[in-house]
């Protein structure tokens, strides 16, 4: 089954529930089976590290994927989440925000 989703690789969000609410950052992998991304700086976790041939053992901290509906897209003019909506144009299929009606 294929999964769409609106929001995408490198997109600017907002967490809207969770430990991090409110919270910034940018989408770095999108994980379309299990309706999740991983976010940079968001849901962070300190863990236990091996040693391994090319890396020091020791506690790390690393992002672990949130689930897509406690993201929303951030829009930087009007300081908070937006909602997206798809139009097309020209046959082109755009992203636009739902309440100015600008595109992205």
């Amino acid at each position: 089954m294929n999964i769409k989703f609106k929001l995408k690789k490198g997109d600017e969000v907002i967490v809207l529930a969770g430990k991090d609410k409110g919270k910034k950052g940018k989408i770095i992998k999108m994980l379309p089976k299990k309706n999740k991304a991983i976010v940079s700086e968001i849901n962070k976790v300190k863990k236990n590290q091996k040693p391994d041939n090319n890396q020091a053992g020791g506690i790390i901290e690393k992002e672990m994927p949130i689930h897509i509906s406690n993201l929303s897209f951030y829009d930087k003019n009007l300081d908070k989440g937006i909602r997206i909506g798809f139009r097309y144009s020209d046959n082109k299929k755009l992203r636009f925000n739902k309440s100015t009606g600008k595109d992205l």
